[in-house]
């Protein structure tokens, strides 16, 4: 297997501590469920960690308000990196301090950011010994303990940047597409979905009709990531299997998509399993349009929100 490339600057690295930031990760790209991810460059996590020689003991401090467990039975990164410790014949031990800046619930990728972002400073303490796939893997065991299930369209693009797709599972494999410059404007309502109920209440069966507009739409969207046609992005930004289902729990979610591509957005959908709405635009005028009419009708429902403009982000996690 290919080594991961890191991004390493020798500024991030002072001895047998590394500090990283891990970004926030759009999932399944509105048509594309469990197969397509994005990373963004806004929000992101921040972790420090160090290397502890002296036993295997996973120590973890939030300095965020979220309020998450700190025992590494019940947190994300500690499920990572035990992941890593065992299937990798890991004997050290990690300290990790988390500044979490992606809300926990938020449909961006949260328990991605951490997981993902733990196990890329964990590889670079232990001098590069895994690939990305072999992080990816270790990493989908936070998702498990977050979400019930195993996967990695928030993972994959932390990690590899950009956007990828994940083509199996079982075994893993990772497609990293090229895609021509595309800008992002996020609205994040600051109410909580969690994953697993999002889960829970998607159908368990799907009409083979469905299906093949479905995958249709997947393949579109592929193509026009690879040839930069921004018309056939567009076109393939349709999901009429899960978004019908989930954007129940989205407060104003198809007068938003309304208007934002009457402000000139190509189109998008709810961002993972939501809240957050997302819409990819050409230019940043256009995201930066599409913002404002986010503000103005969660302003009119009176729900709080966060908004972010944001470009593709290509690198994933990154030491700093």
């Amino acid at each position: 297997m290919d080594k991961p490339k890191s991004n390493i600057s020798m500024a991030g690295i002072e001895g047998n501590s590394v500090k990283i930031t891990a970004p926030a990760t759009i999932a399944n790209l509105v048509c594309g469920f469990d197969v397509l991810g994005m990373a963004i460059s806004e929000p992101f996590d921040e972790i420090e960690m160090k290397l502890n020689k002296e036993n295997s003991d996973i120590r973890i401090v939030h300095t965020d308000d979220y309020k998450l467990s700190t025992d590494p039975a019940k947190n994300v990164i500690g499920a990572a990196l035990k992941a890593m410790q065992e299937e990798g014949g890991v004997e050290f031990g990690f300290d990790i301090t988390v500044r979490k800046n992606i809300k926990p619930g938020s449909g961006l990728g949260s328990s991605a950011a951490s997981s993902a972002g733990a196990v890329v400073a964990a590889n670079c303490l232990l001098n590069d010994k895994f690939s990305k796939e072999d992080l990816v893997r270790f990493a989908m065991h936070g998702e498990k303990l977050a979400s019930g299930v195993k996967h990695a369209d928030n993972i994959a693009p932390c990690i590899y940047g950009g956007i990828t797709l994940i083509r199996s599972i079982h075994p893993l494999d990772i497609v990293p597409l090229s895609f021509p410059p595309l800008y992002v404007a996020v609205v994040h309502p600051q109410i909580e979905v969690k994953t697993s109920d999002a889960r829970q209440i998607l159908r368990k069966e799907v009409q083979l009709k469905d299906a093949i507009r479905q995958w249709g739409n997947i393949a579109g969207l592929v193509a026009g990531f690879i040839k930069g046609d921004y018309s056939l992005i567009g076109r393939s930004l349709e999901d009429v299997i899960i978004e019908p289902v989930r954007s129940i729990l989205i407060p104003g979610f198809y007068e938003l998509k309304q208007r934002s591509k009457e402000a000139g957005a190509l189109g998008g959908g709810i961002s993972g399993s939501g809240p957050s709405i997302f819409m990819l635009c050409e230019t940043e005028k256009v995201a930066k349009d599409v913002e404002k009419e986010m503000q103005l009708i969660y302003d009119q429902i009176g729900v709080e929100y966060k908004t972010y403009v944001s470009t593709v982000n290509s690198k994933g996690v990154e030491f700093v």
